[in-house]
């Protein structure tokens, strides 16, 4: 089963986490949720500070 990974130094979608783990956000199921992950990471930070944490 393939895996995808969003890399935060590269901004790029990985494929089975090529990179160090330090630059990655994931995995995630499907490359196109993997291309939102920042915008997951921001929205439970916001949902953090507001004390709406899932």
């Amino acid at each position: 089963m393939t895996e995808f990974w969003y890399n935060v130094k590269t901004h790029e979608v990985e494929e089975d986490a090529m990179s160090d783990w330090t630059q990655l956000i994931g995995p995630y199921k499907t490359r196109e949720e993997a291309e939102h992950a920042l915008e997951k990471v921001k929205a439970r930070n916001e949902a953090w500070e507001k004390g709406e944490e899932d």
